[in-house]
Formats: C-alpha cells, sequence, structure tokens
C-alpha cells in the first residue's frame, strides 16, 4: 500500500509549498480537491500539466481528485434542468484529472446528490444513475476510475451504506464505476468494518483514511490495525489516503501524525512495506 494525502488540509499553504510539506512528512501521493488548483473549481488541463510538474518534482504521484463538487453552485446530478452543466463539469474535471496522471475521481458530494425538495428518492436515484453513465463513457476513454462513496446518513440520503454503493456499482456495470471505502463512513454503519471491507472486496479502487471523529488516523480512538489488515487480506494494494476534516490541534500536526499512526499500524497488521 501507499500512503497519500488528500491536498486541502494545506489549502492555506502556496501549492508548492504545501507539495515540498507532504513529500518531507513521507507521503508518496495526493488526491487533489479541484477547488485548490483553480478559483472556479475547474482546472483547466494547462493547469493540470503545471501541477503534475510541481508533484514530479518532489516525488509525488498523483492519483485523483475528491470534493469533486465542492465549492461550485448551480451543479446537482439528480436534476434534470442541471444535468448538462453537472455532467460537462465532471467531464472536464474527468480529463483534467488524466492529464496530471491520475486514475481515481472520488464522487462524494452529499449536497448535489441528495433528493432535490420535491422529487421522489426513486426517481432521483434513477436520475443520478443516467448521469453517472454517461460520466463513465468519457472515464473510460481517459483511463480513470469513478469511485462512488457511501456517506453518513446525517449528510445526505442516497448511498448511505456500502450495500447500497455496491448495488449501483452492479447496476451502472461500468468498467469505469467503482467504490472507495471511507474510514469515517464505515465508521457510521453498524456493520463491523472488516466485514464491510470484505462485502466490498470486489469494487473496491480507492480508501480513505480518518477517524470516526473525522480527524486524521492517531487523532481519535479508530484502530487502524484491523482494517489494514482485511485491506491486506483481501489483496487491496492501492493507495491510502489520509481525508481530515477536523485539523486540530493544527494542520501540520494532523499531516504528521497520520502517517506515522498509518505506518504504525500498518507494521503490526503485517503489511510487507510501511
Amino acid at each position: 500500500m501507499r500512503w497519500a494525502i488528500c491536498n486541502e488540509i494545506l489549502e492555506h499553504l502556496p501549492l508548492a509549498d504545501a507539495f515540498d510539506a507532504f513529500a518531507d512528512a513521507g507521503y508518496r501521493a495526493l488526491e487533489l480537491a479541484p477547488f485548490t488548483l483553480a478559483a472556479d473549481a475547474s482546472p483547466s488541463e494547462a493547469d493540470a500539466l503545471a501541477v503534475r510538474r510541481l508533484a514530479d518534482e518532489r516525488g509525488l504521484a498523483i492519483l485523483g481528485m475528491h470534493w469533486l463538487l465542492a465549492r461550485t453552485e448551480g451543479l446537482h446530478v439528480a436534476e434534470p434542468a442541471l444535468r448538462h452543466r453537472t455532467l460537462e463539469h465532471l467531464r472536464s474535471l474527468t480529463r483534467s484529472c488524466a492529464a496530471m496522471g491520475g486514475t481515481i475521481m472520488v464522487f462524494g458530494s452529499p449536497a448535489q446528490r441528495s433528493t432535490p425538495p420535491g422529487m421522489r428518492p426513486v426517481d432521483a436515484r434513477a436520475h443520478a444513475l443516467e448521469l453517472f453513465a454517461a460520466w463513465a463513457e468519457t472515464a473510460e476513454e481517459a483511463g480513470v476510475t469513478i469511485c462512488l462513496e457511501a456517506l453518513p446518513r446525517d449528510e445526505t440520503d442516497f448511498m448511505t451504506t456500502t450495500r447500497e454503493v455496491i448495488d449501483v456499482v452492479r447496476e451502472l456495470d461500468s468498467p469505469a464505476v467503482r467504490l472507495v471505502l471511507d474510514v469515517k463512513s464505515m465508521a457510521d454503519e453498524p456493520t463491523p468494518m472488516p466485514e464491510l471491507i470484505r462485502l466490498a472486496a470486489p469494487h473496491v479502487a480507492h480508501v480513505q483514511a480518518n477517524d470516526a471523529n473525522r480527524g486524521g488516523p492517531g487523532f481519535g480512538d479508530t484502530d487502524f490495525v484491523p482494517i489494514l489488515a482485511t485491506l491486506h487480506e483481501i489483496g487491496y494494494d492501492g493507495d491510502v489516503s489520509v481525508e481530515a476534516f477536523d485539523y486540530r490541534p493544527d494542520p501540520m500536526t494532523v499531516v504528521r501524525g497520520s502517517i506515522r499512526t498509518l505506518r504504525l499500524a500498518g507494521r503490526a497488521a503485517g503489511l510487507p512495506t510501511t
């Protein structure tokens, strides 16, 4: 497994300085939030190539993007009137992701996927799947995998469990659509995390690491040893990307402490290299 991190934790720094800090802390890959790359959260392919050069110079890989619709307006996957604009935005991000060398795009975006007022959930789901299917065609052409994310029930009413996301992935039946396992989100489910990981094994393409309390790994009570041990058991050898939401006591402490926690847990879990 390769330790990665979501870059918005250091968005207060110039991009080059943030990349230096991530590399110095020991991370080898980055998961990027589009709004940290472009003011309108829609980086051009030229922007993407410049970011790729910055990362390459520091020995960092760009694994992909997340927070795809964050800090945007007028976008929603289930609103028919917004379908074209939303789809074109996602297609543009997909091309930028590929230009950076990225291969995964994590779709969370609770506000832009929840059932719109006045619409039946079954209809909202159908509209969303129709858009996902069209987006998947672009993703497949670009060599990018869309990773759908289960989110806690207090954030959205659509795709709130691992099983529900698996159902969507199976229904779409596209090689470009799989799922991401997020520790904070799995902690919201009654099923133990190792069981969820085994359930998702045929469909998982990415893993995000955070504590159940939304802090970084090691900044709460979540035990990462059984999580990493089960990922190793199912043969997962992709990235484990730190995605903290609570940066206390300060961002750099979370950056350094999270990778230290993952390395120690990885050794205890019997990972070959951590």
